[in-house]
């Protein structure tokens, strides 16, 4: 049996609900095809939440690393191709506001995903699901995550399929905020079940 280790984060900004921690909590010891899934939730904070995601890959020796994040601005399930060298953008959860800065100093400009992510998008379109690739994870904690699974992966000599997928606002984001457009919190789990699957 296979272990994959799926993180989600904690509400952030104006965000009072994240889908993200639902849903990996929701599918926590779940079997998806020939996975497990090891549900955890980080934290939103560019000086913990890497920190914690590698602390979760040492203690439990993953076979595959997914984590979600809300691009509540998205109407499509978007794994992302990759990730940058860059923490810039909004305050965090405690209040930190890097501009400018490195991941990892004297680190690779980028990272790709390892995830199988066209077969992914093209799984989840034939079920019914909007998806595309997103070639831009942003500047926030969903790329500072995504470059640091990668970074570590690379750099200890691992194979571990790692990427990111970045979801939509559910409905009770868009109650609260008409500018977004919100999706059944079971659509969304649906498809991360379907992104899932796709794994060797």
């Amino acid at each position: 049996m296979k272990k994959l280790l799926l993180t989600g984060f904690e509400p952030f900004l104006d965000h009072g609900v994240n889908p993200t921690e639902l849903i990996v909590k929701a599918l926590d010891g779940k079997m998806i095809g020939d996975y497990q899934v090891i549900g955890r939730v980080l934290p939103v904070e560019f000086g913990r939440s890497a920190d914690v995601l590698l602390g979760f890959i040492q203690k439990l020796g993953p076979d595959a690393i997914i984590s979600l994040g809300l691009a509540a601005g998205r109407d499509k399930i978007t794994p992302e191709r990759v990730a940058i060298n860059v923490n810039d953008g909004v305050a965090d959860n405690k209040g930190r506001v890097p501009v400018d800065e490195p991941i990892v100093k004297d680190g690779p400009d980028a990272y790709f995903s390892t995830l199988p992510i066209r077969q992914m998008v093209n799984a989840l379109l034939e079920n019914g699901i909007p998806a595309m690739i997103s070639n831009s994870a942003g500047t926030y904690l969903c790329n500072n995550v995504m470059y640091s699974v990668r970074h570590y992966i690379e750099v200890s000599g691992k194979s571990i399929p790692a990427g990111f997928i970045h979801v939509p606002a559910s409905f009770e984001l868009s109650v609260k905020n008409y500018e977004l457009s919100g999706w059944p919190l079971e659509t969304i789990r649906y498809a991360v079940e379907i992104a899932v699957g796709e794994l060797e």
